[in-house]
């Protein structure tokens, strides 16, 4: 899982070309940018190794810890337990920063809200300093997603949603994406108390990267 960077709604200069019949450009409307105005969207990616599916969370507010959270349980209710009926542990592998960072409060106590929600423990592995790309969600899905809509005036957040979702390879990689309004606003504070809820255990080996949040017993 990881964020793709947050795009500019109206962003009309969009890197890159696009084939086009002769004399039939795509109409747009100009902005001037940087404009702190023009709304924001923000793609969360998740990708399924195993079956080379991702599903992607565009967010329209803020890219926080509880964003992050939301757009795994997005895909749990939308595909996750259709496809995993049976699963009592999901893994999570990402970046150590941003809005799941290995040190980020909210990150962890929102991931202890879903798995007490869903009843299964959550195995979360952090990639290192300096070692984001080692991420395949990195090139397997969103690199793929930024060549599809290269030279695309992204016009709207649905110009966004369907680019994403006609997001394909010859390798049979496939895209659901959903537009999230919901607001996350940032500067929420997690205190200790809030923390020592958290049911989560260390792996042994840089726990600080590695580890476990299990349901509480309590839910």
């Amino acid at each position: 899982m990881d964020t793709k960077k947050k795009e500019l709604i109206g962003n009309y200069e969009n890197g890159g070309q696009q084939w086009r019949p002769v004399r039939n450009p795509t109409p747009v409307n100009g902005h001037d940018f940087p404009n702190p105005a023009v709304p924001r969207a923000y793609p969360y990616g998740i990708y399924d190794l195993g079956r080379n599916k991702g599903f992607v969370n565009v967010g329209t507010d803020h890219d926080t810890g509880a964003f992050a959270v939301a757009s795994i349980l997005g895909w749990w209710r939308f595909e996750g337990r259709r496809l995993y009926p049976k699963a009592r542990n999901i893994v999570i592998t990402a970046d150590g920063g941003g809005s799941n960072g290995s040190r980020l409060r909210l990150w962890k106590l929102e991931l202890q809200k879903l798995s007490d929600e869903t009843g299964i423990s959550l195995s979360v592995c952090h990639f290192p300093p300096g070692t984001s790309k080692w991420n395949k969600i990195e090139h397997r899905m969103f690199s793929f997603i930024s060549s599809n809509w290269r030279g695309e005036p992204l016009r709207d957040y649905e110009t966004i949603v369907n680019l994403i979702s006609r997001t394909t390879t010859a390798k049979g990689l496939k895209v659901t994406c959903r537009l999230d309004r919901r607001k996350y606003p940032t500067g929420r504070k997690v205190s200790d108390e809030e923390m020592e809820s958290v049911n989560l255990e260390r792996n042994k080996f840089h726990g600080d990267w590695n580890y476990i949040i299990r349901p509480n017993s309590t839910h």
